[in-house]
């Protein structure tokens, strides 16, 4: 088997129809299919049963987080690539995954392609990545995990999940594979999935924390390149004074135009 395709879910019952729609609507089928449940009191346990037939492995019970509930996904795959879709994710058109398994074998330990962003059903972004992906691209975000697909071994060599991190343990995990482990990885230039951006990682009241994992992770492992995040923030807070006043001048200086005789 080639793919297993993991989905968590909590209490999110109208997305969680929407990604398993999505991922069972795909015309290339050599995949299994996990469903984690965290317990949900909405009725998803019983959307999840109606699928049952189409799953390898589903289960609603309690878990201590996101990545915990990923890593127990993990647990029971047993493809040769693992594609973490969270309610909410889905596949950007019925014939991805042909389009990626159908026709070629990969060695790599890491496929990533590009995503589409969305939230509360309108497209506000997408997120194309090229090669190489550097060090310094990650001090600043990472590959989308929806559109990443993950040689299941990779875990025994650089681990699970951290389930000590609330927000940036997948960050962590492609961070460690292309810059302490050096794993193979190949560019997959095309659209893999559209990404529901209303979950905890885009609300920005979280970034302040989302930050400060990232610095724990990086002294952690890279403590010889640990820029100064603070005095970074002041520098974008100037830069971004700076623009509103040139933005100011611009508008001042076209209405003085506009207006002379």
């Amino acid at each position: 088997m080639k793919l297993s395709i993991i989905t968590i879910n909590y209490n999110n019952k109208i997305d969680l129809i929407k990604t398993i729609e999505s991922t069972l609507s795909q015309t290339w089928t050599d995949f299994e299919y996990i469903i984690i449940d965290g317990g949900s009191t909405d009725g998803s346990p019983e959307v999840i049963e109606s699928y049952k037939s189409h799953l390898s492995y589903w289960v609603s019970e309690p878990d201590n987080g996101i990545f915990h509930a990923i890593n127990k996904g993990i647990e029971q795959a047993k493809g040769d690539y693992l594609l973490i879709l969270n309610a909410g994710d889905v596949l950007k058109e019925s014939d991805i995954l042909f389009r990626t398994f159908g026709q070629t074998d990969y060695n790599e330990g890491i496929l990533y392609g590009n995503v589409v962003l969305e939230s509360k059903g309108a497209i506000i972004g997408q997120k194309v990545f090229s090669q190489p992906i550097t060090f310094d691209f990650f001090r600043r975000t990472s590959i989308s995990h929806q559109g990443t697909f993950v040689k299941r071994t990779l875990h025994s060599l650089v681990g699970m999940y951290d389930e000590n991190l609330k927000f940036s343990s997948d960050w962590k995990f492609f961070l460690l594979c292309f810059c302490k482990y050096n794993v193979s990885v190949r560019h997959l230039d095309m659209f893999i999935a559209t990404c529901n951006c209303d979950g905890l990682t885009w609300n920005p009241k979280h970034f302040p924390a989302i930050r400060n994992e990232m610095l724990t992770v990086m002294k952690a492992h890279f403590p010889a390149f640990i820029e100064d995040y603070s005095s970074f923030d002041k520098l974008r807070n100037r830069k971004n004074i700076f623009q509103k006043a040139f933005n100011y001048t611009r508008k001042s200086l076209r209405y003085i135009l506009s207006n002379k005789k």
